[in-house]
């Protein structure tokens, strides 16, 4: 599974002008299922952003995990973390898992991030959404279970 994580002060996700998901202090969590990923690449994604330290400290350096601070996350389903772009400059989509996969390991991880103790907002799969972000440092990270 791919995620782009990023730390904000707040984020919300609208659909055709109704909201569908909204926090404060947190993680926006973009994510995306590919070809082959299961429920243990799932797992080991919602446990590594739980505890990835990268909210600051009383010292000002990044010290902190979500589950420290008592921050939510909103996370949105993102196909085009699948994206590839080495045959031209038209990405292609073909590496993320099929809508229906995607959907329940979408579901599946949101669940696991509950699990682990985090207040968890989503967007809505395959829909056209709006999402809006105070990103906070800023700071964004890239991950990957497969690499």
């Amino acid at each position: 599974m791919r995620a782009l994580v990023q730390r904000v002060r707040e984020a919300r996700v609208t659909v055709a002008g109704r909201e569908t998901g909204a926090i404060g202090e947190g993680l926006l969590i973009l994510v995306c299922a590919m070809q082959g990923d299961g429920e243990a690449e799932a797992d080991t994604l919602a446990r590594k952003i739980a505890r990835l330290r990268i909210f600051r400290d009383a010292e000002g350096k990044m010290n902190r995990a979500l589950l420290d601070t008592g921050g939510a996350a909103l996370v949105v389903s993102q196909f085009t973390l699948a994206a590839d772009t080495s045959r031209g400059n038209r990405p292609g989509f073909s590496t993320a898992a099929q809508p229906a996969e995607g959907e329940r390991l979408y579901a599946y991880f949101s669940d696991r991030l509950r699990s682990e103790g985090i207040r968890v907002a989503n967007g809505e799969f395959g829909a056209d959404m709006d999402v809006a972000l105070v990103n906070q440092g800023p700071v964004t990270i890239w991950l990957d279970t497969d690499g």
